[in-house]
């Protein structure tokens, strides 16, 4: 059964500082995305959202697969926006474009990866799920671009997450796989910037921004 929102809630809850109010779901447009909060990133051209379980590639560097999932309602889909290690950054701070994060996998506590391998439909290059909790490196880091004239993200911002490590975009499309991942689309990076490369904050629960002291 999927995680609901008042799910999430309670354990972000347990897990903050005593000085954070209880994180709330977004509801409306324009709320701002903060370091903590859970949520899922939707594909603006296919509607999927970003997805990751654990089950292997069966090629490539044979890491825990990444994909485009079309149902709404799927726990696997949660992914907690974290900064990159050695740097100030805490735990309901806004997150300016240009800024360099991380993403990690609710379920499996691995991190949002790219690498050079080919992705395994379309060649691209692969997008995995590497590493956990004290586990990671420069593969996991994508660099925040927001598209218009905002500076800090928000949840009706379009946005595009550029990775350090290969220069390639987050991409999907609508090739799907037809065995194990059935009906899944194919999630790769390209070095291209393109329609396909960008997407939208969707559902979560978005932690509060932090008061200055």
């Amino acid at each position: 059964m999927a995680f609901s929102f008042f799910a999430i809630a309670i354990f972000l809850f347990l897990t903050l500082d005593s000085d954070y109010a209880l994180p709330v779901s977004a509801a409306s447009e324009g709320v701002q995305i903060t370091y903590g909060s859970v949520i899922k990133l939707m594909h603006e051209k296919t509607k999927f959202r970003l997805h990751s379980h654990d089950v292997p590639y069966g090629s490539g560097s044979g890491q825990q697969s990444v994909t485009g999932f079309p149902n709404v309602d799927d726990s696997n889909s949660y992914w907690i926006v974290r900064p990159v290690p050695d740097t100030s950054a805490k735990q309901g701070d806004t997150i300016k474009g240009g800024t360099i994060i991380r993403f990690q996998h609710m379920r499996t506590r691995k991190w949002l990866h790219s690498h050079l391998h080919a992705s395994p439909i379309s060649g691209n290059l692969e997008v995995s799920c590497f590493g956990g909790e004290g586990e990671s490196d420069t593969g996991d880091y994508w660099r925040l671009e927001i598209e218009g004239s905002g500076k800090t993200w928000r949840q009706d911002q379009r946005i595009r997450l550029h990775h350090v490590d290969t220069n390639g975009y987050l991409h999907s499309h609508d090739k799907k796989y037809q065995r194990i991942a059935g009906g899944q689309q194919e999630v790769c990076g390209v070095r291209e910037k393109r329609a396909d490369n960008v997407w939208l904050a969707g559902e979560g629960v978005y932690l509060p921004i932090t008061e200055s002291k």
